[in-house]
């Protein structure tokens, strides 16, 4: 344990990727996030959709997890789930919640802040109906969040599901789907040399986007 902590403390990247200056970035942060995604993208950076999704309970208590970015575009994120998961619930009492993306191997992380409403129907089924069927059974599957004894349990449920829909047209459990967060801040973080890093937010002040350079 001392060793694992002494490694803790002493480990530190020296960030030497790259820099962000303000002459060189879109004013519009929604084509700033597209341009450093095509560019994690070509980086092949792993996993370059998942964010991390936090959000806030009723008690003011913050919760994350990681989620997939599905959709984008306008200023809008949609990511899936269960609605009446722990994330659920917080965002149905409080729409206010934070993405974050975080690509080492291009030491950058992108903070999106804003307003959560559900997805529509209409995209919520189509994105239901292009899952792999094994993901459509999980979903019925899985009471997300819920406490279960055993693996086998779900094991089980999974396994009657597959009966039941050998039979039976499959469709998006009504307590399954989308939501949509509509950005209102941005920030993007380049790491830079001895935690001098470079941070530039946008702030939605009515219809424009204010641009601040923050202090490491």
């Amino acid at each position: 344990m001392d060793e694992l902590q002494k490694h803790i403390a002493n480990s530190r990247e020296n960030f030497l990727f790259g820099e962000l200056n303000e002459k060189d970035i879109e004013q519009n942060p929604f084509f700033q996030f597209e341009k450093w995604l095509l560019e994690a993208v070509a980086y092949k950076v792993p996993e370059v959709q998942a964010m991390n999704l936090s959000t806030v309970s009723k008690d003011l208590k913050p919760s994350s997890r990681i989620v997939y970015l599905r959709e984008f575009k306008n200023h809008q994120y949609t990511f899936y789930g269960n609605y009446e998961s722990r994330k659920g619930e917080e965002l149905s009492n409080n729409p206010n919640a934070c993405l974050n993306f975080f690509w080492p191997q291009l030491e950058r992380q992108i903070r999106i802040e804003g307003t959560v409403k559900l997805a529509r129907d209409e995209v919520s089924d189509n994105y239901f109906n292009a899952r792999p069927y094994d993901s459509q059974i999980g979903s019925w599957a899985s009471a997300q969040s819920t406490k279960i004894k055993t693996r086998e349990e779900l094991n089980n449920k999974i396994a009657s599901l597959e009966q039941t829909f050998k039979t039976k047209k499959m469709e998006r459990p009504p307590y399954w789907g989308g939501w949509v967060l509509t950005a209102n801040y941005y920030e993007f973080w380049q790491g830079r040399k001895s935690r001098l890093h470079d941070r530039i937010s946008y702030s939605l002040e009515g219809n424009n986007w204010e641009i601040n350079r923050l202090s490491p």
